[in-house]
C-alpha cells in the first residue's frame, strides 16, 4: 500500500480521499492516448491543484531571456500549452456546489483500470445543507480515436427531493503551470497565449477555434452534452469570452438517476492547413456521439487487449510490484506520439514539467519497449527525428559544424535549451539517435527504413562528429568540450560515453554506406546526391572511428568519465544533508562541476549499451567505482544501475534499484510528481526487467539472454518481437523456457549457447549452477614454484642490499610482481623511480626464468595430473589463471599444457588479485558463466578474487578464510569430491558476487 493507493487486479485504487495527495493524484490518474492528455483533476474544479489538458506537439514560442547573450544561443523556446478545459462538469445541490472541502465525504473511491483505459470515481457526499448524493463518473481518452475523450457522469439523490443543476462546459480561464527557481518546471508565458477566432454553441454542441500568437498553430476544442433523466429538466446555453456552458436543471424525487454523456474532441494544425481542421475535429465529435460511450469503451477494451497481449510483463511473487509495472507501461502507452510527427514528452501528457519537451529519454529509455512489443510505434518515434533533420542541419551550421546536430530539448525541432553546458553540449544525443536506428533495423529487420530516412540521419550525424573532433598528437581523434549524460559534470574533454557512442555512430554510418553502395546502389546514389556525400567522407568516418580516444586509468582499471574526472576531489557526501538533494536546486553548477559526483551514471550506462566492448571485470570495476558517486537525483539512473547490478550478481542492490525506478512516481520519491510523471523511469522499469533480470543484450549480431531471477520472485514472463517473430521468455528459479509463438524461425544466444527455434517450438534450459569449468592458480596448486620465486627475490634483494627473508616472502603470495617488489623496496632507504622499479622487476623475472627451467613433470603437485585427466574425461573445461608472466613456460615444462583450454597470465590482465579479473577473463574465454566455474587457489587474495567473481572457491591450505571448500593439500582434490562439494555449496551464495575486501 502506498498512502491511499492500492494496486490490485490491473487497477490503481485511490481510497479514501486524502487532500494532501491531490497534486500527485492528478498526475498519476491522468488519461491520454499519445495525442490528447487530460490530468486527473476533479470535474467540478474544486479541490484541484492544477487542471491540465494537452495536445502532444501543441506549443507556443516564447523568447528566451538571458542576462548575457552570446552567439549561437537559442533565441526562442517552445512551451506546451495548457488548453481550454473541456472536462468541466459542475454540480449544484439545492444551490450548493459539490465541493470536497465542504460538506461531508461519506465514501470515496477512484479507480484507474489498466485493461479498460478508464478512470472511474464513485462518491457519496453530503452537502452543507444535509442533502446526500451519489456521484459516479467514468471517463476515457480514446486510443482508437485520437481526438476524442468521453465521460459518463451519473448522479442520484439519496435524500429525496432535490434541485440539481449541472454545468458542463469548456473553460478558457486556465493557467500555465510554473514553479519559480525550479528548472524542471515550465517557464513563464503570457496570461492568455491563445486568441479566440471563433466561438459557437447550440443546445447540444459547442466549439472554439483559437490560435497561438507566435507559433501560428490553430486549435479547435469541441464538446457535445447529452443528458438522460426520467425527471423533467431544462437546458440552457451560456457563451462568454472565457466560457462555453451547457446548463441542465432538474427537480428529482430521489429515485431518478441523471446521466450526462459528454464527448470532447480536440485537434490542431498549422494555420495554412486549418481548412480541414474544423471538419476533422467536429466530425470526430459527431462520430463519437453516434457510437456512444459504451461502444467507445468497448473499443478501448479491445485495443488494450491487443496491446497487453504483447506488452505485458508478468511477475509472480510480488503482486504489488506486478501492478506497479503495468501502471508504468500504461503511462508509456498514453504518452507516445502519433505518426512520426511528435515524440514522447519527458513528462508525458500529464503535466507541464520540462514544458512538454522531447529529450534523449524518448529514444534511449522508452523506444526499446516499443521496439520489442510494437515495432511500428518505434519506427514512428524515429521518423519524428527524420522530420526535424533539416532543423538539426541548420543548428549544426549555426555552430559552424557540418552535418546535423539534434536539439537537446525541443518540440518542433528547434533547440530550446538556454543553458548550453547541460544542453547543446550534450552532443551525444546525435549518437543516441544513431544507436537506436541501428538497434531498430537489427531487431525489426526493417532495412527499408535505411533507404527512406535512416541512412540520411546516420550520414549527417557522422559528418557532425568528424567536424566536431580533432586529431590530438599522442591521443588520436578527440572530442573536446562536451557534456555526457551526467549533468553534474559539464564541458569536459573526451567524455567516455560520448566518445564510445560517437565511435559506434561513425562505424555504423560507414557500414551502412558500404552496404547501400554495394547492394542498393540506386538508393545510395540518390541519398549521396541529395546531401552531397563524397567517398572521402566515408573514409574519414572510418579513420575517426578507428582512432577515437577512449580514456582509461590502468592504475585503477577503470574508464574515467572524462580526461580530468579522476583529478577532481570526491564530493563530501557525509556533510550533505538529505534536504540538499537534488543538488541542482541547492548548489551553484560550479560547486558541483569541480567534484567527482554524478547525476547520471555515464560509464555504467555506456557499458550497458555497448556491452560487447567491455569485459565483465571492467564492468565490475566501473560499477564499483561510480555507483557510490551517483546521487539518485536523476530519474534516469536507477534503471541503469539495476541492469548493471543484475549482470554483476549484486542482486540485493538490483532489487533496491528496481523498486526505486518502478515506484518512483507512485511513491513520489523525487517529490515532484505533481509536475508530471517521469517517463524515463517508467521506460526504465521495462528496461530493468528485460535487460536486467532477463539479461537481454542486443548490441551484437544476435540478441543474447543471461537471465537472473530475484530470490523474492518465482517467475517472470514477457514477450519480444524480433524480426517478425514473437518470442516468449519464462524465467523460473532454476530454468528458463523459450517459446516461439509466431514467426518461422529465430536464432539467439542463451548465455554462450546458440539457440534456434522454429514456429511454436519450445526449449527449456537449466539455470541451476552446474560445474562446467575449473580454473587453477599455478603456484601452490599445479606446482610449487614458491621456492623459485623466493630464490629470485633473494638474489635481487642481495644485489640491492635490502633485507629479505621467508617471512616477507610469505606476504608476497598471490601478489603481482610490481606490487611485490614495492613491498621489498619499502625496506630500502633509497628512492626508486617507476622506471627503475620496472627494470628491477624485469631483472627478478630473469632470475626466476633461469630457475624454473629446471622444472619437469615430477614437480606437479600430488593428484593434479590425475585431476586434470579426469576433468577432461568428464567434459569439464579447465583454465589456468596465474599472476606469473611465465605461466605458459611453466606449463610447457610440466608437460600438462594439453589439459588446459585457456591460459590467463599477468600479461593479459590490468588489475591483479584480489580483483577478480583474471578468473572472470578465464571464464569468458572458456564461454562458461561464472556461476558454473570453480576456482582453485592457495593464497587469500586468490580466494577473495574467486569469490568476487561469483565462482565456487577451493582453498588449498587450512589457513585460508572464506573458501567454499578447504583442503589441506592437492592430494585431497579429486574430480568426484569436487563435484560433490560444488553441488552441496551451490545456491544463493554462488549466484551473488562477493564484494568484500
Amino acid at each position: 500500500m502506498i498512502d491511499s493507493y492500492k494496486l490490485k487486479d490491473w487497477k490503481v485504487i485511490e481510497e479514501p480521499f486524502l487532500r494532501d495527495l491531490v497534486p500527485r493524484s492528478e498526475t498519476l490518474f491522468s488519461l491520454g492516448n499519445g495525442y490528447l492528455g487530460l490530468r486527473g483533476a476533479f470535474e467540478e474544479k474544486r479541490e484541484v491543484y492544477h487542471s491540465g489538458s494537452y495536445l502532444n506537439g501543441f506549443y507556443e514560442i516564447i523568447p528566451i531571456t538571458y542576462g548575457e547573450w552570446a552567439y549561437g544561443y537559442p533565441q526562442y523556446k517552445q512551451r506546451m500549452l495548457n488548453l481550454p478545459d473541456g472536462t468541466v462538469i459542475k454540480l449544484f445541490v439545492n444551490g450548493e456546489p459539490l465541493d470536497l472541502s465542504r460538506g461531508k465525504i461519506i465514501s470515496y473511491r477512484r479507480i484507474l483500470d489498466l485493461r479498460e483505459g478508464s478512470l472511474e470515481r464513485t462518491l457519496k457526499w453530503e452537502s452543507p445543507g444535509g442533502k446526500k448524493i451519489l456521484l459516479t463518473v467514468k471517463k476515457i481518452v480514446s486510443f482508437t480515436r485520437k481526438n476524442v475523450a468521453a465521460f459518463k457522469w451519473q448522479c442520484k439523490s439519496l435524500d429525496g427531493k432535490v434541485t440539481l443543476k449541472i454545468e458542463s462546459g469548456i473553460d478558457l480561464e486556465v493557467r500555465q503551470y510554473r514553479k519559480k527557481y525550479d528548472p524542471r518546471t515550465g517557464s513563464a508565458v503570457s496570461p492568455k497565449p491563445l486568441h479566440i477566432e471563433k466561438q459557437q454553441i447550440d443546445q447540444k454542441t459547442g466549439f472554439l477555434c483559437l490560435r497561438t500568437k507566435a507559433s501560428n498553430l490553430v486549435l479547435l476544442c469541441s464538446m457535445s452534452n447529452l443528458l438522460k433523466c426520467s425527471a423533467p429538466f431544462k437546458t440552457e446555453t451560456e457563451s462568454k469570452s472565457n466560457l462555453l456552458n451547457h446548463i441542465f436543471k432538474a427537480e428529482t424525487k430521489g429515485e431518478e438517476e441523471i446521466t450526462l454523456y459528454k464527448y470532447l474532441s480536440y485537434g490542431y494544425s498549422r494555420n495554412f492547413m486549418r481548412y480541414t481542421l474544423e471538419s476533422d475535429v467536429l466530425g470526430a465529435l459527431k462520430e463519437a456521439e453516434t457510437a456512444g460511450f459504451d461502444s467507445l469503451l468497448n473499443e478501448q477494451i479491445q485495443f488494450l487487449e491487443r496491446f497487453w497481449a504483447k506488452a505485458d510483463v508478468q511477475i509472480e511473487g510480488d503482486a504489488f510490484l506486478q501492478e506497479c509495472v503495468r501502471f508504468n507501461i500504461f503511462h508509456i502507452l498514453q504518452a507516445t506520439g502519433y505518426g512520426g510527427k511528435t515524440s514522447i514528452p519527458a513528462k508525458g501528457l500529464t503535466g507541464e514539467g520540462y514544458e512538454g519537451h522531447y529529450f534523449w529519454d524518448a529514444e534511449m529509455y522508452v523506444l526499446p519497449f516499443f521496439l520489442y512489443t510494437h515495432p511500428n510505434t518505434a519506427r514512428e518515434i524515429l521518423l519524428y527525428r527524420y522530420c526535424i533533420l533539416d532543423k538539426a542541419r541548420k543548428r549544426a551550421g549555426e555552430l559552424h559544424h557540418r552535418g546535423a546536430l539534434y536539439p537537446w530539448r525541443t518540440i518542433n525541432g528547434d533547440e530550446c535549451s538556454g543553458y548550453y553546458p547541460a544542453g547543446t553540449a550534450q552532443y551525444h544525443i546525435n549518437a543516441d539517435i544513431a544507436y537506436m536506428i541501428r538497434k531498430y533495423v537489427n531487431v525489426s529487420g526493417d532495412t527499408s527504413f535505411l533507404f527512406l530516412c535512416g541512412a540520411e540521419m546516420l550520414f549527417e550525424t557522422a559528418r557532425f562528429w568528424t567536424s566536431l573532433g580533432d586529431y590530438i598528437p599522442g591521443k588520436g581523434f578527440c572530442l573536446n568540450v562536451v557534456t555526457g549524460p551526467d549533468e553534474y559534470t559539464a564541458l569536459v574533454n573526451n567524455n567516455t560515453f560520448t566518445n564510445l557512442m560517437a565511435r559506434d555512430n561513425l562505424k555504423y554510418a560507414s557500414d551502412v554506406a558500404s552496404l547501400l553502395n554495394s547492394e542498393y546502389k540506386r538508393d545510395y546514389t540518390c541519398i549521396a546526391k541529395k546531401i552531397g556525400l563524397k567517398d572521402t567522407e566515408i573514409e574519414d568516418w572510418k579513420q575517426a572511428a578507428d582512432e577515437i580516444y577512449i580514456p582509461f586509468d590502468r592504475r585503477l582499471g577503470v574508464f574515467p568519465q572524462d580526461d580530468t574526472f579522476m583529478e577532481k576531489a570526491v564530493w563530501d557526501f557525509a556533510s550533505t544533508g538529505d534536504e540538499q538533494y537534488p543538488l541542482l536546486l541547492h548548489f551553484h553548477p560550479l560547486n558541483i562541476y569541480r567534484y567527482q559526483i554524478l547525476k547520471q551514471p555515464d560509464v555504467v550506462l555506456v557499458q550497458v549499451l555497448q556491452s560487447r566492448h567491455f569485459s565483465l571485470a571492467e564492468k565490475r570495476r566501473n560499477f564499483d567505482y561510480y555507483d557510490p558517486l551517483t546521487t539518485g537525483d536523476s530519474s534516469l539512473a536507477p534503471a541503469i544501475q539495476c541492469i548493471a547490478s543484475v549482470e554483476l550478481g549484486y542482486m540485493e542492490k538490483a532489487m533496491e534499484y528496481f523498486i526505486k525506478t518502478t515506484r518512483l512516481d507512485l511513491d513520489d520519491i523525487n517529490k515532484n510528481v505533481k509536475d508530471g510523471i517521469h517517463m524515463a523511469a517508467m521506460g526504465g522499469t521495462w528496461l530493468a526487467l528485460v535487460y536486467g533480470f532477463g539479461g537481454l543484450r542486443d548490441d551484437g549480431e544476435l540478441i543474447k539472454f543471461s537471465p537472473h531471477l530475484p530470490a523474492e520472485w518465482s517467475r517472470i514472463c514477457f514477450r519480444l518481437a524480433v524480426k517478425g517473430a514473437l518470442l516468449e521468455m519464462d524465467i523460473y528459479p532454476e530454468k528458463v523456457l523459450y517459446t516461439l509463438l509466431s514467426g518461422e524461425d529465430l536464432t539467439f544466444f542463451h548465455e554462450y549457447r546458440k539457440i534456434s527455434l522454429r514456429k511454436e517450438q519450445k526449449v527449456e534450459l537449466s539455470t541451476r549452477p552446474r560445474l562446467e569449468a575449473v580454473i587453477f592458480d599455478l603456484d601452490g596448486v599445479i606446482t610449487d614454484t614458491a621456492e623459485c620465486h623466493y630464490k629470485a627475490w633473494k638474489m635481487l634483494a642481495e644485489e640491492l642490499e635490502v633485507p629479505f627473508d621467508r617471512k616477507l616472502n610469505q606476504k608476497l603470495r598471490g601478489v603481482g610482481r610490481i606490487e611485490s617488489l614495492k613491498l621489498i623496496l619499502n625496506r630500502s632507504a633509497k628512492h626508486y623511480s617507476e622506471e627503475s622499479i620496472k627494470e628491477l622487476a624485469d631483472r627478478k623475472n630473469d632470475f626466476y626464468r633461469k630457475l624454473i627451467e629446471q622444472l619437469g613433470p615430477s614437480d606437479l603437485l600430488p593428484g593434479i595430473e590425475k585431476l586434470l585427466k579426469d576433468l577432461r574425461r568428464m567434459g569439464i573445461k579447465t583454465a589456468l589463471a596465474s599472476a606469473s608472466r611465465n605461466a605458459q613456460r611453466v606449463i610447457e615444462l610440466l608437460k600438462v599444457k594439453e589439459y588446459f583450454n585457456f591460459i590467463v597470465d599477468a600479461n593479459t590482465i590490468v588489475v591483479g588479485k584480489p580483483d577478480p579479473e583474471i578468473f572472470i577473463k578465464a571464464a569468458e574465454a572458456l564461454e562458461v558463466p561464472c556461476r558454473n566455474c570453480a576456482g582453485v587457489e592457495d593464497a587469500q587474495v586468490g580466494i577473495e578474487a574467486i569469490n568476487r567473481a561469483g565462482m565456487f572457491s577451493i582453498g588449498v591450505g587450512d589457513y585460508l578464510k572464506n573458501a567454499h571448500w578447504k583442503i589441506p593439500h592437492t592430494g585431497k582434490l579429486t574430480a568426484e569430491e569436487l563435484l560433490k562439494q560444488f553441488e552441496k555449496k551451490q545456491g544463493a551464495r554462488l549466484l551473488n558476487f562477493d564484494k568484500s575486501d
